[in-house]
């Protein structure tokens, strides 16, 4: 092949890999067809499979791309001797990227919540780069003057930096692209210093609240409900919203697809469910933490504590917010809309912290997205943190949203 012809070919399959990374974005891995994205990149089918055979070698290879490009961006900022040049570096790195992207200047990223709905034997080899990525970025933390840490707390806090930098896709484009470095900057300093006023560390003590109600149980005890959400809650944080098919839930709980039927009507009843009955244990979680004494601080790391020990406890898991790819748009818009009113509720615990001098001045909206993205993270926690359980979650994993990742968990910033 004549270096012309491997230029243009690298250049389609670039436009390929664009086109695919949008179409996946909008529809899922298991929603977009091989044809879709032929159209929308000017080939024929039988065209596109000349650079990728079947739709599974595309979406890995869209994978593969996000992933490096994410992976660079933590290799460049390694280079830095500080931990704080290093986080502060990945960051303001990846939301460069994500400018560039914004702007037409670079090539559209898969989510990376779309590798959970590759199959065998594809899944193997993406968890494997998956699993480079997140050693890639836990380097970042081994800086000279980084804290000693045990492993799962190290392991936690390299999945809190992963999660939290990748969740700014779900937000970011609520800015001016010309003003992604600022808010780069913002996240790094909430990252790297906490929410938490100097010398002051927040108390979250457990409140009861009625996971028993809110998890979907009868008021006779029935528990089929429960059953249904759980297995298809648990399913779509697996393999999507496309993955999780009505076979799959049946044959999850060893039922029957007439039996399915017969307490859901379509599938996408059944996901709305399962999205309700999450908004609503957020709702309870908030609520709860708003009626609790204390400071503006305490509240928010109780309402965390609460999420986090339901996600880990026989009631959870919650559904991972970033599932509605794939689902219908009228759908995907409400859950939108329902977990951005939710977001704004922890931005008001955060201004009350702000307000009584609990939580030290940051940009409210940044701080209320990385505590929903440390949230949402929360479903794939127990993968990277061996060690964790519901009674120590909130120390290894929150914690460290707000005494930073410069410090121990349990030591509050300096003042200034």
């Amino acid at each position: 092949m004549s270096q012309a012809s491997t230029a243009r070919f690298q250049d389609k399959r670039e436009t390929i890999l664009d086109g695919a990374a949008r179409l996946f974005n909008q529809q899922g891995i298991n929603g977009g067809m091989l044809s879709e994205v032929a159209r929308n990149v000017g080939l024929a089918p039988n065209s596109l499979t000349y650079y990728y055979r079947r739709k599974e070698d595309l979406a890995c290879a869209c994978l593969e791309r996000a992933m490096e490009a994410m992976g660079a961006c933590a290799d460049a900022a390694a280079r830095a001797g500080r931990l704080e040049e290093r986080v502060r570096g990945f960051v303001t790195g990846y939301l460069a990227l994500l400018a560039q992207i914004a702007r037409g200047l670079h090539p559209e990223l898969i989510l990376f919540n779309e590798i959970l709905t590759i199959s065998p034997p594809h899944s193997a080899a993406m968890g494997s780069s998956y699993n480079q990525l997140f050693r890639r970025v836990r380097a970042l933390l081994d800086a000279p003057d980084a804290p000693a840490l045990a492993a799962d707390a190290r392991n936690a806090r390299a999945h809190l930096l992963l999660s939290t930098t990748s969740w700014t896709r779900g937000w970011i484009a609520r800015h001016e692209p010309d003003d992604y470095a600022l808010v780069g900057e913002r996240v790094a300093d909430v990252l790297l210093h906490g929410i938490a006023a100097a010398r002051r560390l927040p108390e979250a003590p457990q409140i009861d609240l009625p996971w028993a109600e809110l998890d979907g149980t009868g008021a006779d005890g029935d528990t089929t409900r429960t059953s249904y959400l759980k297995a298809a809650t648990r399913l779509v944080n697996e393999h999507g919203y496309r993955g999780a098919s009505v076979d799959r839930i049946a044959a999850e709980l060893k039922l029957t697809k007439g039996s399915f039927y017969h307490h859901h009507p379509t599938k996408e009843e059944l996901i709305v469910a399962c999205f309700e009955r999450t908004f609503a244990v957020i709702r309870a979680a908030q609520q709860g933490a708003a009626a609790a004494p204390g400071s503006g601080a305490d509240r928010l790391a109780i309402a965390c504590r609460a999420l986090l020990e339901f996600q880990l406890s026989a009631h959870g898991p919650l559904l991972r917010v970033t599932a509605w790819t794939g689902l219908p748009e009228a759908i995907r818009t409400d859950m939108r809309r329902t977990l951005g009113r939710l977001g704004e509720r922890f931005a008001t615990l955060v201004l009350e912290g702000m307000q009584d001098g609990s939580l030290r001045v940051v940009d409210p909206f940044v701080a209320a997205q990385l505590v929903n993205g440390m949230l949402n993270a929360a479903a794939e926690l127990e993968r990277w943190v061996r060690g964790v359980h519901a009674g120590n979650a909130f120390e290894l994993y929150a914690m460290p949203v707000f005494t930073g990742l410069a410090r121990q968990s349990g030591e509050a910033a300096r003042p200034a």
